[in-house]
């Protein structure tokens, strides 16, 4: 079996275990002072590029897992709130040229993760309710803490 590896620096280990316990629905494989790693057999990893010149190339826009329904996606909210977790739930939004139902929460360190499901294909990278574009321009824009406009894929 093959899978592809994130590697992701964290400050709190712990932090980081109980966050991605509660994400994933699944407890680490291994776990040492000062370094965990989870055996997650689903979802498979969803890789989107996305070109931003205000951003260093390379850096971590944000994360994401991709479900097949909308249903998926509001028992993912569910889940999360039920562990205590903010989340931000997003209804047919334009984003990544594509139309989306998504919920975010933040990572232990401060990351944007969305579970999303894509309803439609769509004409623009993304746009807020002012029609100005907003999809992935910045990781910070994108945490539930943020406002409720349009963010991002």
């Amino acid at each position: 079996m093959s899978r592809v590896q994130l590697a992701l620096n964290v400050s709190d280990i712990d932090g980081a275990v109980e966050f991605y316990s509660k994400l994933f629905a699944t407890e680490p494989a291994k776990v040492r002072a000062d370094y965990a790693n989870f055996e997650v057999a689903d979802p498979p990893l969803k890789l989107v590029l996305i070109k931003n010149t205000d951003q260093t190339p390379g850096t971590l826009n944000h994360l994401g897992v991709e479900v097949m329904s909308t249903e998926e996606v509001t028992a993912a909210q569910g889940r999360l709130a039920k562990e205590g977790l903010a989340t931000a739930l997003e209804e047919e939004t334009s984003c990544c040229y594509a139309v989306q139902n998504k919920v975010w929460v933040d990572g232990a360190g401060g990351q944007p993760w969305e579970i999303y499901t894509v309803l439609a294909d769509g004409e623009t990278l993304g746009s807020s309710d002012t029609g100005e574009s907003r999809c992935c321009a910045d990781p910070r824009a994108m945490s539930p803490a943020a406002s409720s406009t349009s963010t991002c894929c």
